[in-house]
């Protein structure tokens, strides 16, 4: 079953008397642990196509499948119960809370899903371990690096166990160093059975992907599969 199925998608924004067609009858299917890069120039509609696959925004016609699941009739409240149980996000800017230390960054989605103190303790601390900040969880974002700061993201995406993470240029602010570190922590993902879908207009990045989806003007151009993997 694929867990991300699109159908004949379109997203118009009404200006006035404008239309803006930003997606345009999309058709796309992500099989379960499957390693996704969407690309694009700008304006080619890769934001638009995340925010709509993260349930932050409701496509104007078409069908949106998450897990077997029609999302695209949802009110904003199953929407935002969507997102909070069945999606991890991973932004350019980590998104972290300033005031929270490691652990407690990656608490806050087990804490929307009534987890108790104990339990999202203990798995906060696993995936700090995981991505490799066992030893900082004490730290605020302040006192981390940039590449640190998105491991926290990192592990904050996984902690309900999504269906699928979403990371939006998530080395965009990194240096190459960083960059390649954060995405060998995505690529370890990838094997242990997670579907990922990374927007991005960096080569090296999609490259490591199993898939690139290439859109131009609010439509799939071309897609291929990765042979270099």
């Amino acid at each position: 079953m694929s867990i991300v199925a699109i159908e004949n998608l379109c997203k118009v924004y009404q200006l006035g008397a404008l239309e803006l067609r930003v997606l345009r009858d999309l058709d796309l299917r992500i099989e379960q642990g499957e390693y996704v890069a969407i690309m694009g120039p700008s304006g080619s509609g890769k934001s638009t196509l995340l925010n709509v696959l993260g349930c932050l925004d409701r496509a104007t016609s078409g069908t949106y499948q998450l897990g077997g699941e029609d999302v695209s009739k949802l009110d904003d409240d199953e929407l935002s119960k969507i997102r909070g149980s069945r999606i991890g996000f991973v932004f350019q800017s980590y998104n972290l809370i300033a005031q929270l230390n490691v652990i407690e960054n990656i608490e806050v989605p087990m804490f929307y899903q009534g987890f108790s103190e104990h339990d999202s303790t203990e798995r906060a601390k696993q995936l700090a371990t995981m991505v490799g900040l066992g030893d900082r969880i004490k730290h605020r974002p302040s006192e981390l690096s940039g590449g640190e700061q998105q491991r926290v993201a990192i592990a904050r995406a996984l902690a309900n166990k999504p269906l699928i993470i979403l990371a939006d240029e998530p080395t965009g602010n990194l240096d190459s160093e960083s960059g390649a570190e954060i995405m060998n922590i995505l690529d370890d993902l990838h094997k242990r059975g997670t579907t990922l879908i990374i927007v991005t207009h960096d080569d090296h990045v999609a490259v490591r992907t199993e898939r690139a989806v290439h859109l131009l003007d609010g439509r799939i151009e071309r897609q291929h599969h990765n042979q270099e993997r």
